[in-house]
């Protein structure tokens, strides 16, 4: 698999905060992660700078619409 884009991650994103409860970042990674099925080399893969997991950042671009 490929690890979706932002813009593949917005939807769910959006359906997993749209239950009026609060939500942690770190949680929607998890719950987002399994949704896409992610393996866990996937899950860990970092951005060319070596600083983030590629996931988690796009993740953190999908929360700023």
């Amino acid at each position: 698999m490929v690890i979706p884009d932002y813009q593949s991650v917005m939807l769910p994103l959006l359906k997993y905060a749209g239950d009026g409860k609060e939500h942690r970042i770190r949680d929607a990674v998890e719950k987002l992660a399994e949704e896409f099925r992610l393996s866990e080399e996937e899950r860990n893969e970092l951005l060319p700078s070596g600083q983030q997991v590629i996931f988690k950042n796009r993740v953190g671009w999908a929360t700023l619409i």
